[in-house]
């Protein structure tokens, strides 16, 4: 962030003692104020109107110090590991919630035609016998199996 030029020396000496250093101070805490308002997610993708909101609070401080704050900026966001690691986790928990959004939304038509199926083999019990021989011939294919299945007599 870069600090600002005086406009009216001697009210900015007379003000304050180390204007440099005060207005770097002040910086930091209005960023800190301002970007602890926003979400990660604001804070990454809105940095225009987080430098803008940043560059009214400093214009205001300042103004009554003589000093004019040049362009505010955000820059170089760096993320500690920690916060890395959650914004991951966040990110597989977004997919892992299509996922399963995805997979309900195929399980409704699936019950359905179940449901059918059900129906109609109710409705004409050799169909159960038939679909209970299909059942054996699939797991037939598979060598070194034995099943045993209780026949209507």
């Amino acid at each position: 962030m870069h600090v600002g030029r005086g406009v009216d020396a001697e009210r900015s000496v007379i003000a304050i003692e180390n204007v440099r250093t005060t207005i770097n101070q002040i910086a930091q805490a209005t960023l800190w104020r301002v970007v602890g308002h926003h979400t990660l997610d604001e804070t990454l993708s809105d940095t225009d109107r987080i430098n803008l909101a940043i560059r009214e609070i400093l214009d205001v401080t300042a103004a009554d110090w003589g000093v004019q704050v040049t362009p505010v900026e955000l820059k170089d966001i760096q993320l500690p590991d920690t916060m890395k690691n959650a914004i991951a986790r966040q990110v597989d928990a977004e997919r892992e919630k299509r996922a399963k959004i995805i997979n309900s939304e195929g399980e409704s038509p699936a019950a359905g035609i179940l449901g059918d199926a059900s129906d109609s083999m109710t409705a004409h019990p050799l169909a159960l016998q038939l679909r209970d021989l299909q059942s054996l011939v699939e797991i037939g294919v598979v060598k070194n199996t034995t099943v045993v299945f209780a026949a209507p007599s």
